[in-house]
């Protein structure tokens, strides 16, 4: 969610801005069922419920386009993964991901530890301490939060969505550390081919669990190396453009078939579909044009993508504040829809004022002073 190209993408930022709807999407839906809403007589009920019902494939999504871009931005700078430079590498990944996360944790805290419930470290049927959330917050800095998940359970509203972070986090330290330590292009390729093959086996073993065989790190690697084999694979291929179109259409047709079949009966494989066929969407997209002038839709999809670490951090506190405003039960089928386009907007603002006035300029500084250093 958080991996920034050097240079903007519309194709990439456009991805990531239709998966971070599909899980905006269905963290509302949960609390409040959008297949009870006016949605229906518009769409079919058996769309509108697996739209929502399998937005945690947008996470997916997201592993593979951080895969693409942390192993393309790298190729860019540093001409071969295995000359990173691991301090500049590091310093500009905490610049990016820990000031803003660090804000969301503080209101999340804050708001808890004054019984504000959606806040509280009472989630999923039991109740933690308030002084629990020294380990949670600890665990969610460090990169081990979906681990500590596995171990106590869904134990608070805000915090539960924060496990992808500590996938991505976990690539993050260690995909350098591997490239340096390998070196060959061919072993780099090897170890991204063995996730590939672990992580449908891992799910299998724990597919009646899905703290396991959604959150686990061998259950998402395997999406992550998708994305890192496309750049890797597609760097130096000269693909016409007839030949692009047909991979993007094909992709597309296979991700959307792959999105509708659903998460339920499909845990094995479902999540590699949806991997390999982003994947496929990703292909050349290195080179893709700049910005252009498009259709509203596609320019708001576009800015979401843009902003959709902010997104993914502030919506669910925008969401826990609306649902103890309005609890689960209780928003009338009438005032779903109002009430989904409130959240929407809600989260955007929040997002747009975080990034504006407190992320992007903490970044922009830092990497200053990084690169005069």
């Amino acid at each position: 969610m958080d991996a920034i190209s050097t240079t903007r993408n519309s194709r990439i930022d456009f991805l990531r801005g239709t998966a971070i709807f599909m899980v905006l999407a269905h963290h509302f839906s949960l609390t409040y069922p959008l297949v009870e809403s006016p949605l229906t007589r518009i769409f079919p009920p058996v769309w509108v419920e697996r739209l929502v019902e399998n937005g945690n494939y947008g996470v997916t999504m997201f592993f593979v386009i951080s895969g693409f871009l942390i192993t393309s931005n790298n190729l860019l700078r540093y001409g071969e993964l295995r000359g990173v430079n691991l301090r500049q590498f590091y310093a500009f990944r905490f610049s990016r991901i820990i000031p803003p996360r660090v804000l969301a944790l503080a209101v999340i805290v804050v708001l808890g530890l004054c019984g504000i419930p959606s806040f509280t470290n009472g989630d999923g049927g039991h109740t933690l301490p308030a002084s629990f959330f020294v380990i949670a917050v600890l665990s969610v800095l460090t990169f081990w939060h979906n681990v500590l998940m596995q171990a106590v359970g869904y134990f608070n509203y805000c915090l539960n969505i924060y496990w992808s972070l500590s996938v991505e986090e976990m690539f993050y330290l260690t995909f350098p550390l591997a490239c340096l330590l390998l070196k060959r292009m061919t072993l780099i390729v090897a170890l991204c081919a063995a996730a590939i093959v672990v992580g449908p086996l891992y799910r299998a073993m724990h597919r009646d669990d899905e703290l396991f065989f959604m959150y686990g790190y061998a259950a998402c690697f395997d999406a992550i190396a998708f994305g890192c084999l496309t750049a890797l694979c597609f760097r130096q291929m000269n693909i016409g453009r007839l030949a692009r179109v047909v991979i993007r259409c094909v992709a597309g047709l296979g991700l959307t078939a792959a999105y509708f079949a659903g998460i339920d009966g499909h845990e094995v494989f479902g999540f590699s579909a949806i991997a390999f066929c982003t994947a496929g969407l990703l292909v050349n997209a290195a080179d893709s044009a700049g910005p252009k002038t498009r259709a509203s839709p596609r320019r708001m999809a576009d800015w979401l993508g843009r902003h959709s670490y902010e997104l993914y951090l502030f919506h669910i506190i925008v969401l826990a504040v609306m649902r103890d405003f309005v609890p689960k039960g209780t928003l009338s089928y009438a005032f779903k829809l109002p009430y989904f386009a409130l959240y929407l907007l809600l989260s955007v603002l929040v997002a747009a004022a975080v990034s504006r006035c407190y992320a992007e300029p903490i970044n922009t500084g830092l990497r200053r002073r990084l690169a005069s250093s």
